[in-house]
């Protein structure tokens, strides 16, 4: 058990009905307790006094919902509790989230002024945000900008006029950096944030990422798993206002092997 992953520990506990009693459940028993946040700890990325990030894994929820998951933010409060021996709920402040079936870069503030200032960078997309995704076949051309309008449409976001009144317009770049037979490594710099605007544009590109079996792939890589990561986040620290990269270590298991 000691070489345990998030997603191993998540597995682990994911029968728990409410967030709240996975947190007593690590408090109330030491050897899950140290299981959970040694493993959160060998995923943390950055952390200062004002800022926290941790890589997360495909399958985690990044904010718990209504299932009752523990989730990222869930295990950065304890962590953070636990780790600095802070007498209540320690603050972490969510600035942007991941879909739980994406891994990579997730940033946090560890004090309501990072978190404003953050969150105001995020607003005005001074906050450059690059993905790495595997998908079907080769695009063509193999690099450029795509911009499309999308609506939500139950549990998707679909390709739409720009005349819909519901429409947002959604905005990226791409560039391909390798090719196999059947997939392609694509660098992707996001201009907006959409709901599930990588996914939704790529597919409608006729080109779905591996395993997002929503928008197209006919493959599956593992249960709430799709081959896109959150790659690196660049942004202006809250505080000293210089520039800081954060960048997630790449997969090594397939699809990502090329």
């Amino acid at each position: 058990m000691n070489g345990w992953t998030l997603f191993d520990f998540l597995i682990y506990d994911h029968n728990m009905k409410k967030a709240g009693e996975k947190v007593k459940q690590m408090q109330t028993s030491e050897q899950d307790n140290i299981l959970g946040l040694e493993t959160f700890s060998e995923n943390i990325l950055y952390e200062d006094n004002h800022l926290l990030a941790v890589y997360k894994p495909a399958g985690m929820l990044t904010q718990g919902d209504r299932s009752g998951r523990v989730s990222l933010l869930d295990l950065g409060k304890e962590w953070l509790r636990v780790q600095y021996n802070k007498p209540g709920k320690a603050f972490l402040g969510l600035l942007h989230r991941l879909d739980r079936p994406v891994s990579g870069v997730v940033l946090f503030a560890k004090t309501s002024k990072a978190a404003g200032r953050l969150s105001e960078q995020f607003r005005n997309r001074i906050v450059k945000k690059v993905y790495l995704a595997v998908i079907h076949s080769h695009l063509t051309p193999p690099q450029g900008d795509s911009i499309m309008y999308l609506v939500r449409d139950g549990s998707r976001s679909t390709v739409t006029l720009f005349s819909h009144p519901k429409a947002q317009r959604a905005e990226l770049s791409y560039r391909t950096l390798q090719e196999r037979e059947e997939t392609s490594l694509v660098r992707i710099v996001l201009r907006t944030g959409r709901r599930h605007q990588i996914r939704a544009q790529l597919a409608a590109l006729g080109h779905p990422i591996v395993g997002d079996r929503r928008y197209g792939s006919p493959l599956t890589i593992k249960e709430h798993a799709i081959a896109l990561q959150a790659h690196s986040l660049t942004f202006l620290h809250p505080i000293s206002k210089e520039e800081v990269y954060l960048e997630a270590p790449m997969p090594e298991l397939w699809p990502w092997k090329f």
